[in-house]
């Protein structure tokens, strides 16, 4: 997301012409599906016409953050440094604590070095395997199984609706919207839904009302802790805790950014009036999403599947938060 005042020139431009004079990089047709699916926002309000804007008026613009790049993105040098931690083992996986900036596998986009290929590396675990994804900058717990029958009978688990997992988020305000809802171990939630539409070009978008072909999504959350009157605005910050019962394409960051509390850092989907505002422990730009997977829980496991091992089990690891929070 970005966003721009308009100034005294484009004082009763619409707001695609305006926008395009603001960001040059973007395409009328990217900007004109936007204001389909409302997510423009011109002073918070969401607009889904072409109309006029007025000088002083703040556009909001909801789109990925690549879209805004002027030149393209190239994949990242080959890693230096290990950037995972084995935290456990058992007879069939591994559960590791990825680092953020280091992409799971390479996808389409042949990036190297990716974690499988550093565990891979090792030479102890030369036939590892991807048991789940989770996105580049995100960092946190993922399962890797030490070959192919163990990943086989990993997804079972997966698809059993045996594994949960749990993230950590700081998002901007104090989210309040849901029912109320009970976590696989008890603990109490709330519960928000949506609709998420993905594009061809792996674009995401959330709906309250479901149109064709969109998912339904589903996440539980409780806020652990909150930080008063530290946002651009005055704004508070929450750290929550979130239970993923659907786990869709960046569900989480863009479920949040659609509620109006985008995950801080978050350049696709938060706000960058946000992003700028916050700083790092030493003074410098946020760089990453804060946002990690911090808790992996199994349920019963059958005794027929060799991850019979972690049946009942949960591993769990606190959020690398690089955010100050004044």
């Amino acid at each position: 997301m970005r966003d721009f005042k308009v100034t005294r020139s484009q004082d009763g431009l619409h707001v695609v012409k305006a926008a395009l004079e603001a960001y040059p990089q973007l395409k009328s047709a990217d900007l004109f599906h936007a204001l389909k699916r409302r997510d423009i926002r011109i002073d918070g309000k969401k607009v889904n016409k072409d109309i006029a804007v007025k000088e002083g008026s703040t556009v909001e613009i909801w789109l990925p953050d690549e879209l805004f790049e002027v030149t393209k993105k190239t994949a990242p040098a080959k890693a230096t440094e290990k950037m995972f931690e084995i935290i456990a083992e058992t007879k069939g996986l591994l559960i590791v604590n990825k680092s953020q900036g280091i992409a799971v596998h390479s996808g389409k986009s042949d990036i190297e070095d990716t974690l499988i290929d550093q565990i891979r590396e090792t030479g102890k675990y030369k036939d590892a395997e991807l048991c789940h994804r989770i996105d580049m900058n995100t960092g946190g717990l993922v399962l890797i199984a030490k070959n192919k029958q163990a990943l086989a009978d990993c997804v079972e688990l997966f698809k059993s609706n045996i594994v949960t997992k749990r993230y950590r988020a700081l998002v901007l305000g104090e989210p309040d919207e849901g029912e109320p809802s009970v976590g696989v171990d008890g603990t109490i939630y709330k519960e928000v839904t949506g609709y998420l539409e993905k594009t061809r070009q792996g674009k995401v978008y959330i709906h309250d009302e479901k149109q064709p072909g969109d998912l339904d999504i589903s996440t539980k959350y409780r806020i652990l802790k909150t930080f008063k009157d530290i946002g651009p605005d005055g704004e508070s910050v929450s750290d929550l805790e979130l239970e993923l019962v659907t786990g869709r394409t960046h569900q989480i960051r863009a479920q949040f950014a659609h509620l109006g509390h985008p995950v801080i850092g978050d350049g696709n989907y938060g706000r960058n009036k946000v992003n700028m505002h916050f700083e790092t422990f030493d003074g410098k730009k946020v760089r990453y999403q804060q946002l990690f997977s911090c808790q992996i829980l199994f349920g019963k496991v059958p005794n027929g599947n060799m991850h019979v091992d972690v049946s009942g089990k949960t591993f769990k690891i606190g959020p690398d938060y690089t955010v100050r929070l004044k």
